[in-house]
């Protein structure tokens, strides 16, 4: 039995089957996805869902999904299923499946009567494609298997109505055929190991609905295109594969590639081994640009997200060539000391005040998992002066150190930290003046500047900004430290002090360079560990607040509502292990190993093999959200690479607590 399997009993019950989703990737942002049934359940599910240059260099989905049937005996049998509104399901294809299987690559079982039948699949990490994999295991005679393309040829934020524009034309390629439904898009190309016969029956399916868009408030049926249908006799043992891509390809080739594209593959066979496949899937190469996609299906690059991804999908994994590439690509985007949160060249956003310190972050980790200290200041120095510099003098977004060394950010209307959710053009927590975060990153930036400055003799910059980490000290001290309450405010105004329990004052306990003394991280640990921690992550609100919202569901508006009161975030994790060990040292183990050990469980949950994007702030704590998030994994991956390394990394923060 393989790492993750599900049986009949949980294949058929729709409530289990359609919760529970696939996702793999190529290496340059495109994608297959659907549930572990094969019924789109999303507008972003599709088998083929890559960018489109033409259009808009945008994700579309091209191949929606494939219609199986089985003939024998001049009887078919529908192995597909696809949803109508009002809860119609057509045809039942899922109740003839047996079992599922993950390794060595995700396998459905089908039985029809006699017929014992396969399919797997999987998308090539070099191109544009996807191979598909029948094989007949058992039958008394030989089988024919019909197979029909549905097409889309649509944005993956919209939805494809029938219409009298489309090309409704083919031609033949080698063992399959080519479609192109409208001007611009790229053509598919659908081709079989085996040659089968193509009738051409142009034709719509009307009103296809998708169930996670209508819980989610969004238009929710569609009609999708289906060119014709292809034949292909099938005897028992043997096996067909199906290229579904951009270009033609040999089909001569078609087997070999399958079990060539399986070898290439870390094996989902243990949790560990999960997390790794699940953190490539994340790094992708772009017009030559390695980048990191913030989550699957519906997230591109952004900014914040890939800094704090970063350490843990490449430096665990000794990918530290691909660490540099990130940082290059960054980079070259850098400008008034912002990097860019959304968005790329003139459809750039710089409108966040953290994502310039994460990177400092980024390096410090490079430091500590590498053990490479000597190029960070050659390759990044100028990078990281520049960037104190900007924001001690101001930047966009009201950036700006005051004289008493905070940092101050945000107007009226904006939100510039990661609660950045907006709800009727205002934010939900708008967090306007002095954020605990922001300025516990500032501090920790700040600090590991000067300490690479002073190790690099650049004199001017000590003599500059050496006098302020004391200052800095106090003035967040009298900022953001309560003694009767015993935690650190939310934010600070002129007016007023947010004092909601909230995880962002963790990132004062937990950076390498900390602006607070033990007691303070103690009570802070003490607090976000009674109010805000589940097993699956830190809750982004205290219950114990009125604006606290334990669930995270129904339309746009109610999510943002809910996305930073109360929702849970599994990446803060990183940092509440972070704050474990530096206040605990080796006896925070065993507590820390229990946190990575319960996410075990989601491996067969939601994103197969991944961690989603949120989760309910109240028990179950069901996920929410994206299927697959990069700084979830990532930080997962980094907490067990503590474990792993507990001893160096302790040594190093002790190093940076003795400077601080």
């Amino acid at each position: 039995m393989s790492y993750i399997n599900f049986d009949k009993t949980q294949l058929v019950n729709l409530k289990f089957s359609l919760d529970r989703e696939l996702l793999r990737t190529n290496r340059a942002g495109s994608y297959a996805s659907s549930t572990i049934i094969f019924t789109n359940t999303r507008k972003y599910h599709g088998l083929l869902v890559v960018p489109q240059p033409l259009i808009d260099d945008k994700n579309h989905v091209l191949l929606s999904t494939i219609d199986e049937s089985i003939i024998e005996n001049d009887y078919e049998y529908h192995l597909s299923m696809r949803m109508f509104p009002g809860g119609v399901s057509e045809p039942k294809g899922h109740k003839y499946l047996r079992e599922f299987e993950s390794e060595p690559n995700s396998l459905l079982v089908y039985r029809v009567g006699g017929v014992v039948f396969t399919k797997e699949y999987i998308y090539t990490s070099r191109e544009d494609r996807l191979l598909v994999r029948y094989t007949l295991v058992q039958a008394s005679r030989s089988v024919t298997l019909r197979i029909k393309p549905f097409l889309a040829y649509r944005n993956v934020h919209s939805l494809s109505k029938a219409n009298t524009y489309v090309e409704t034309k083919y031609k033949d390629v080698a063992n399959g055929a080519r479609w192109q439904m409208y001007q611009g898009y790229s053509h598919v190309y659908m081709q079989f190991s085996k040659k089968p016969r193509y009738i051409h029956v142009p034709d719509w399916h009307y009103n296809i609905e998708y169930i996670r868009e209508l819980e989610r408030g969004y238009e929710h049926t569609e009609d999708l295109f289906v060119p014709g249908y292809f034949e292909v006799s099938m005897k028992k043992g043997e096996s067909v594969v199906i290229s579904a891509g951009l270009e033609e390809k040999s089909p001569a080739g078609f087997n070999k590639a399958f079990k060539d594209e399986v070898k290439r593959r870390t094996p989902r066979n243990s949790y560990q081994n999960c997390l790794a496949n699940a953190a490539d899937e994340f790094i992708v190469r772009i017009n030559k640009r390695t980048e990191i996609i913030a989550g699957f299906p519906w997230f591109g690059r952004w900014g914040r997200d890939s800094f704090v991804a970063l350490p843990g999908l490449t430096l665990t994994q000794s990918k530290i060539k691909e660490f540099k590439e990130v940082m290059k690509s960054m980079l070259s985007e850098l400008r008034n000391g912002l990097f860019p949160n959304l968005g790329q060249g003139d459809h750039a956003t710089y409108n966040s005040v953290d994502a310039s310190l994460w990177f400092f972050w980024s390096l410090q980790q490079y430091e500590l998992m590498t053990g490479e200290k000597k190029d960070i200041w050659k390759n990044y120095g100028k990078h990281m002066t520049g960037i104190i510099d900007q924001f001690a003098r101001g930047t966009l977004n009201n950036i700006k150190m005051h004289d008493n060394g905070l940092l101050y950010s945000g107007e009226p209307g904006k939100a510039v930290t990661w609660m950045d959710a907006i709800v009727h053009g205002k934010p939900v927590t708008p967090r306007l003046g002095y954020a605990v975060e922001i300025n516990a990153l500032w501090y920790n930036a700040l600090c590991y500047t000067l300490e690479l400055a002073r190790e690099n003799n650049n004199k001017s910059f000590v003599k500059e900004w050496g006098n302020w980490p004391e200052k800095f000290r106090q003035s967040f001290k009298e900022a953001f430290w309560d003694q009767q309450k015993a935690y650190l405010a939310d934010y600070v105004t002129e007016a007023n002090k947010d004092w909601a329990v909230r995880p962002n004052m963790l990132l004062a306990v937990s950076l390498p360079y900390s602006p607070v003394e033990q007691q303070i991280k103690s009570s802070v640990l003490n607090i976000v560990q009674q109010e805000l921690l589940t097993p699956r992550g830190l809750r982004t609100l205290s219950p114990k607040n009125p604006a606290y919202k334990g669930t995270y569901f129904g339309n746009q508006e109610e999510r943002d509502l809910a996305y930073h009161q109360g929702t849970v975030w599994p990446w803060l994790l990183g940092a509440f292990a972070d704050a474990q060990f530096r206040l605990y040292g080796k006896s925070a183990r065993k507590r820390v190993q229990s946190m990575f050990d319960a996410f075990e469980e989601v491996m067969s949950e939601a994103g197969i093999g991944t961690i989603s994007e949120v989760y309910n702030g109240d028990p179950p704590y069901k996920a929410g959200g994206a299927i697959s998030q990069a700084w979830n994994i990532a930080e997962l991956l980094r907490i067990k690479w503590m474990l792993d390394n507990l001893d160096d990394y302790l040594k190093y923060m002790k190093r940076k607590s003795a400077k601080g």
